[in-house]
């Protein structure tokens, strides 16, 4: 965490020098407006819906973890030298507050693609699994040693940030880009209009599809690494239960919470452990093992994966889920 606070502070002392030395260029030479993004799906939802409208760069590399990632001057310069900037909001980039303040243009539009999103509070949801008396439990071994600045840093926020998980939300994401896009470029409205209204369309014909399939189902509890599905679960009206929270973890989980989950399998008859990149597949694996199950493995598709798109990965989680269900 020390590390983070010195590499936050490196940036904005950088910027000094790295935004003075790089012109406010015309963002506009090709022709085309500039997205900065953090994520994976809202990069595909912005090349989709602006099209060859728009040149879209992410700040985060690829299989880069956005809960960690640390921005350099250079991503700054990159920021303030786009029309438009798109991150997910929530917490889910713990680093965002800081930079946001250090983008010096202000003809960038900066967009919380979380805007308008309804988002699941993880008070209200008891931290995906936790009880209140588990989570609190677990908020002090994982600060125990932090100092009361390491902990102010490390806040992950009361909502949960996986908010393109789920097709109706993921909707909602993409329509703020849309409106950013026309903001900037209002000539191109219809042409933005258009590409949104088949990306909302796409979305929903998948969730529709699903949306019946699991209706018809009597099981609807499943495990999985990560608790990474809440928006997933609310829409098809399934629970989740998890090794690890929202946030993933590192190291073992206490032997009481393996026991916990493992007679939960028994009990509700889990025959797939859900392994996911957060989680650790060793512990998915033994929990398997114990259960009598097998592994399945699932994405939370902030970054790309397998070259499938956000809707072929989004696909592939619902199908696996629904035959580890049916």
């Amino acid at each position: 965490m020390k590390k983070k606070l010195i590499a936050t502070a490196m940036i904005v002392l950088g910027l000094v020098t790295t935004i003075g030395c790089s012109t406010k260029e015309n963002n506009n030479e090709t022709g085309k407006l500039r997205v900065g993004v953090t994520i994976s799906p809202l990069k595909e939802f912005a090349e989709i819906i602006g099209g060859d409208k728009v040149e879209v760069f992410s700040i985060i590399p690829q299989n880069s973890d956005p809960h960690s990632f640390e921005p350099k001057p250079k991503d700054l310069a990159s920021l303030n030298n786009s029309d438009i900037f798109v991150y997910n909001g929530l917490k889910m980039e713990s680093w965002i507050d800081p930079i946001l303040k250090q983008i010096e243009n202000k003809d960038v539009e900066i967009v919380n693609s979380s805007n308008g999103v309804d988002i699941i509070e993880l008070s209200q949801d008891e931290h995906a699994g936790e009880t209140a008396e588990e989570h609190a439990k677990h908020e002090e071994e994982e600060h125990a040693n932090e100092t009361a600045e390491e902990h102010a840093g490390h806040d992950h926020g009361t909502q949960d940030p996986h908010i393109w998980l789920s097709l109706k939300q993921a909707t909602k994401q993409a329509e703020n880009i849309k409106n950013a896009l026309v903001l900037k470029d209002e000539a191109n409205k219809d042409y933005y209009e258009e590409n949104f209204q088949k990306l909302k369309k796409d979305f929903n014909d998948t969730y529709e599809e699903y949306a019946e399939k699991f209706k018809n189902i009597s099981n609807k509890n499943f495990v999985t690494g990560h608790a990474a599905f809440g928006y997933l679960c609310r829409d098809f009206g399934l629970t989740q239960n998890s090794l690890i929270g929202i946030y993933g973890g590192e190291g073992e989980i206490p032997p009481g919470d393996f026991k916990e989950i493992l007679e939960y399998c028994k009990e509700n008859n889990i025959k797939t452990i859900f392994s996911e990149s957060a989680a650790s597949s060793s512990q998915s694996e033994a929990l398997a093992r114990d259960a009598g199950a097998k592994v399945e493995k699932i994405y939370s598709l902030e970054t790309k994966v397998d070259n499938m798109s956000y809707l072929e990965g989004t696909r592939y989680n619902y199908e696996k889920i629904y035959e580890a269900l049916k």
